[in-house]
């Protein structure tokens, strides 16, 4: 059973900094891509950005310089680092992976979401 577990959101003041982490547990073979997502209330869930296993990025253009994404493989896990912090940025934040398990099966994965709200 893999799953997907998030942290690191919050209430930040605009122009400050948070580190979302998304750690993946199951019998995990490769992880292939894996990124954030994002959903603001009354709108549809966007990218973020995203990372291939072998680091290739891509990242919305509407957070391109202000977001890092990076990945630790050997521990499954995910971050991204927010920089500059706008009160547009606020939403629920997501992670998802493409998931190669030992059984040889291949889905995608969603962590169940953290709040990341950013204050004017």
């Amino acid at each position: 059973q893999v799953q997907l577990v998030e942290s690191g959101g919050g209430l930040v003041q605009a122009g400050g900094s948070l580190r979302l982490s998304c750690a993946a547990s199951g019998s995990i073979s490769w992880i292939n891509p894996t990124g954030w997502y994002r959903q603001a209330p009354g709108k549809q869930r966007e990218l973020v950005a995203s990372m291939t296993l072998f680091g290739s990025t891509n990242y919305a253009d509407f957070v391109k310089g202000r977001f890092t994404i990076s990945r630790d493989n050997a521990k499954n896990t995910v971050y991204l680092q927010m920089n500059s912090l706008k009160p547009e940025d606020t939403a629920v934040y997501y992670c998802n992976s493409r998931i190669r398990t030992y059984d040889g099966q291949v889905d995608d994965y969603w962590g169940q979401g953290t709040q990341v709200t950013v204050s004017s």
